[in-house]
């Protein structure tokens, strides 16, 4: 079971996207009423220091470190007053954290999972933000339409990488921002940056922040592990503790050694000739 969690990615494309699903509305199951989960990622923490990087009101403290991954990805720009897309946006917590904090103009969140749309819509409610079904690689929207795109512990899943990158660039604006924060094998980063450079993107930062996702599921471990036993049943809730990243798992593991990790990326459409 530990290496269907961590070697998902490399199944064949005809058996990925409905595992996907139907894992994915599995865990929406889960809350019954009760939603203690918002965000899908591994978190961030600085290697000093208590772990934290921002204020947070308390309503938003359970999820600490799912929030700072993502303050960590969109700091690389500034957002506000922008129009601004998510793809993957999961459960929707990190577009409600961005849409309050960082106060663009507009947010779309786009998402696969119709229910997981259906979630999102029905559990936040601010002014400036949207959720709408959509596929990475075939984006429901016109061309040059958003200042900033997001993608936050998703791409590594898409089926046509380089389609969704291209997707990419057509959504943006000349001179708009693509924010990349994902996990990729140590052999597989160097890919990424052909990928992405390929697309028609300029590299203006990268960070490799994969000892701070580290220091996050350490320090998270304990929450992580009390979510499990209060939501998962106990015959799988090894498995969930592959795909939560917890102390003892293969993911962490695979962090900790190095064999996985975790990048960040600004890239800019260029501005028009």
């Amino acid at each position: 079971m530990r290496g269907l969690v961590l070697n998902y990615v490399n199944m064949p494309r005809f058996l990925k996207k409905p595992m996907w699903r139907v894992w994915h509305n599995w865990i929406l199951s889960r809350d019954k009423g009760d939603v203690a989960l918002r965000f899908m990622n591994y978190g961030y923490a600085p290697l000093d220091g208590d772990g934290t990087t921002i204020e947070l009101a308390d309503h938003d403290e359970s999820e600490r470190f799912g929030a700072q991954l993502y303050h960590f990805a969109a700091s690389h720009t500034d957002i506000s007053g922008k129009d601004v897309l998510e793809v993957g946006c999961g459960r929707g917590g990190g577009a409600s954290y961005l849409a309050r904090y960082h106060n663009p103009k507009t947010y779309v969140g786009v998402d696969l999972s119709e229910k997981g749309i259906q979630f999102c819509n029905s559990h936040y409610r601010t002014p400036n933000l949207r959720f709408v079904r959509g596929a990475a690689e075939s984006l429901p929207f016109e061309d040059e339409q958003f200042d900033a795109l997001v993608n936050v512990e998703s791409s590594r899943a898409y089926n046509d990488i380089e389609g969704f990158f291209a997707e990419a660039y057509r959504v943006l604006r000349p001179g708009g921002a693509f924010l990349l924060t994902d996990m990729r094998l140590r052999d597989d980063v160097e890919a990424l940056d052909e990928q992405v450079k390929a697309a028609g993107f300029r590299v203006d930062a990268y960070y490799n922040i994969t000892e701070n996702v580290v220091r996050s599921l350490d320090i998270d471990d304990e929450r992580r592990r009390h979510l499990m036993r209060r939501k998962i049943p106990k015959p799988v809730i090894k498995m969930f503790g592959e795909f939560a990243g917890v102390r003892g798992s293969g993911r962490y593991a695979s962090f900790a050694s190095g064999a996985m990790q975790y990048v960040s990326y600004l890239l800019t459409k260029p501005e028009a000739a």
